[in-house]
C-alpha cells in the first residue's frame, strides 16, 4: 500500500466553473480517509482526479514517491468501486472479478488463486457462477468490491457505493467495509454525501463545500468540536442546533448568558464560554448538540431555563426527537423515553453550558466554546 498527497489541487471547466479550489491532503498509508459533503462540493471530482479519469488543472498529485499527476489510469496501480457497480452483465462473477487480471496476462492459476482468496473474504463462494441480473444489490456490490481486491493495488477508491442499497443493507455493507479495512489494512479514500457513513467508517473525515476543505480531522473532533457552522450543521444526525444572537457579559464570570436574536427576552446560560468577554456585544451563532439539550414539560423552568412550544414528538423507542420552537427559532433535543411531552404544549428547555459553542455569524468560524 501507499501514501496518496494532493498538492495545491485544482479543477476549473470551461464555463470558469471551479469544482476544487487548491486542495492539499495528505491520505496515510493504509488510512481510511472520508470525503464527505453536499452535492457539488468538489469531492467525487477529487476522487476521479485521483482515479485519473479527470485532469487537474494545476496541482500535483503523488501515490508513494511517485508523481501521479499525468500518469494513466491504468498505470496509477489503483482500483475503484462505482456507484453504479459497472459489472459486464454477460460474465458471472468469477469471471467478472478475474477480467483485469487476464487483461493483465496474469497466470490462470494465479488468477483463480486471487479470485477465490476474495470471494473467500467476502462470502461470495456460493453465487460465483451466477450472472450479475441474478445477484441481490448487496451481492452486486461485494463482486465489485472483490474485483477491486483481486488486483491488489496500492490504492483503493470508493465512490459512492452504497447509495443504491436500502438502508438495513447500507448498514451491513459499512461493517463489511470497515471488516475488510482492518482485515485487509489497505489505503482508502471514500466519497460520500451520507454523514452517517463517514462517521462510522472514516479514521479520519474531510468535510467539503464548495470545492473546499472545511474541516480534517477525526470523526469524534468533527463532531465534537467543528470549525465552523457549516461543519455543524451538515455532521450529525439530527444536526446541531444553530441560534442567532449575541452574549451578555453584564454578568461576567461563569454566569454569561447568550440573548437571541429572535427573542431578546430568551436568555440562555452558556457559563463561561467567550471568557474575558471578548466576544461580548458582537453578531453570534449558539450552537448546541440535541443530546446537550434538557426538555421537561410545563413552562416552571426557572432562571437556568427558557421555555419553548413542543411541535412534535418523534418516538425512537428507547428515546424521541423533540422538535421545539421558541419565537422564531427552531431545536431539537434527544429526549429519554418522550419525557412525556405533547404536541402543542410548552415546555422548558435547558442547555448544558458545558458543550456550547459561538460561532461568528460573518464567516460562521468557530469563536469560543464551552469547557
Amino acid at each position: 500500500m501507499a501514501r496518496v498527497t494532493l498538492e495545491r489541487l485544482r479543477k476549473e471547466y470551461e464555463n470558469d466553473h471551479v469544482a476544487v479550489h487548491g486542495l492539499d491532503l495528505e491520505v496515510g498509508d493504509g488510512e481510511f480517509v472520508v470525503l464527505v459533503g453536499p452535492s457539488g462540493c468538489g469531492k467525487s471530482t477529487t476522487l476521479r482526479m485521483v482515479a485519473g479519469l479527470e485532469a487537474p488543472t494545476a496541482g500535483r498529485l503523488l501515490i508513494g514517491d511517485r508523481d501521479v499527476t499525468d500518469v494513466p489510469p491504468a498505470d496509477r496501480d489503483i482500483a475503484m468501486v462505482f456507484q453504479n457497480y459497472a459489472l459486464y452483465p454477460h460474465m458471472t462473477v468469477r469471471q467478472n472479478m478475474g477480467f483485469a487480471l487476464r487483461l493483465r496476462r496474469h497466470a490462470r492459476a494465479e488468477i483463480a488463486r486471487r479470485v477465490d482468496d476474495a470471494a473467500a473474504t467476502l462470502g461470495l463462494g456460493p453465487v460465483m457462477d451466477r450472472l450479475p441480473r441474478q445477484l441481490s444489490g448487496g451481492q452486486r456490490q461485494r463482486v465489485a468490491i472483490g474485483r477491486a481486491i483481486v488486483r491488489q493495488p496500492q490504492v483503493f477508491l470508493f465512490d459512492e457505493p452504497l447509495s443504491n442499497l436500502d438502508a438495513k443493507l447500507r448498514v451491513q455493507m459499512r461493517r463489511e467495509i470497515a471488516a475488510l479495512h482492518r482485515r485487509l489494512a489497505v489505503t482508502v479514500l471514500y466519497v460520500t454525501h451520507d454523514q452517517v457513513e463517514a462517521m462510522t467508517l472514516g479514521d479520519r473525515i474531510v468535510v467539503m463545500n464548495e470545492g473546499r476543505v472545511q474541516q480534517a480531522d477525526t470523526p469524534a473532533a468533527i463532531y465534537a468540536r467543528p470549525h465552523n457552522t457549516f461543519v455543524a450543521a451538515f455532521m450529525g444526525s439530527p444536526p446541531m442546533n444553530l441560534m442567532r444572537g449575541s452574549l451578555d457579559d453584564g454578568a461576567g464570570g461563569a454566569d454569561r448568558r447568550f440573548r437571541l436574536a429572535a427573542d431578546p427576552a430568551v436568555e440562555i446560560p452558556v457559563g463561561g464560554a467567550g471568557g474575558g468577554g471578548a466576544v461580548a456585544g458582537r453578531p453570534l451563532v449558539l450552537g448546541v448538540r440535541p443530546e446537550h439539550l434538557e426538555v421537561t414539560a410545563g413552562a416552571a423552568g426557572g432562571a437556568d431555563a427558557f421555555v419553548a412550544v413542543v411541535d412534535l414528538v418523534e418516538p425512537l423507542g428507547h428515546e424521541a426527537l423533540v422538535h421545539l420552537r421558541a419565537g422564531d427559532v427552531e431545536l431539537t433535543a434527544r429526549v429519554a423515553g418522550g419525557g412525556g411531552l405533547r404536541m402543542g404544549e410548552p415546555a422548558a428547555v435547558r442547555v448544558d453550558p458545558a458543550h456550547v459553542h459561538l460561532f461568528d455569524a460573518g464567516d460562521g468560524a468557530i469563536v469560543a466554546r464551552g469547557a
